[in-house]
């Protein structure tokens, strides 16, 4: 199992989004969320929103100081984007920082939550299903696109998050 996560922060509120990977226990911080750090910022850009910042960890060390892994690279920049993510795994002081972090599926919320519920003082950020910011019960689980052949799961995990994200920003861009 691997956990990613996207960092979000907003002027005095931080948001935290977190990208979680449920697959093997090979990669960590490589594929969803150096994508959905792209999308966010590139609507963070797009909507002016010069107080938003986002960053990205994961969960796992395994990768840390890795560049996005390369499919996700060739698809964003198949839609115009571009990362230039190094992983590094989450810390401590993400939960007291961030005032969101969202999962990519029900593993990676669990174990959030159990980091959180451990931490003293108890860290006021909320934890969320990013997929939950989609229509579709059915998509709210953004799969591991990693341990795929091609690019359909890839393609698959960025339309997720590309609609996540955006419906995301739409709800919470006055709170800014």
């Amino acid at each position: 199992m691997h956990l990613c996560a996207l960092l979000l922060r907003s002027g005095e509120i931080e948001s935290r989004i977190e990208y979680s990977v449920t697959l093997s226990a090979v990669q960590c911080n490589t594929c969803r969320s150096p994508m959905a750090e792209a999308v966010l910022k590139d609507l963070i850009n797009k909507k002016q929103l010069v107080n938003w910042h986002t960053d990205s960890a994961g969960l796992r060390d395994w990768n840390v100081g890795m560049q996005a892994q390369g499919r996700a690279q060739i698809l964003l920049h198949q839609h115009g984007l571009k990362t230039d993510h190094i992983t590094r795994a989450i810390t401590v002081e993400d939960f007291y920082n961030f005032d969101i972090i969202f999962g990519m599926d029900d593993n990676n919320m669990t174990e959030l939550q159990l980091i959180a519920e451990q931490l003293e003082p108890p860290a006021k950020c909320q934890i969320k299903l990013l997929g939950s910011y989609l229509n579709s019960e059915q998509d709210q689980i953004i799969r591991d696109p990693y341990f795929t052949h091609g690019m359909a799961s890839f393609n698959t995990a960025y339309k997720q998050i590309k609609e996540s994200c955006e419906r995301f920003v739409e709800l919470h861009r006055d709170a800014a």
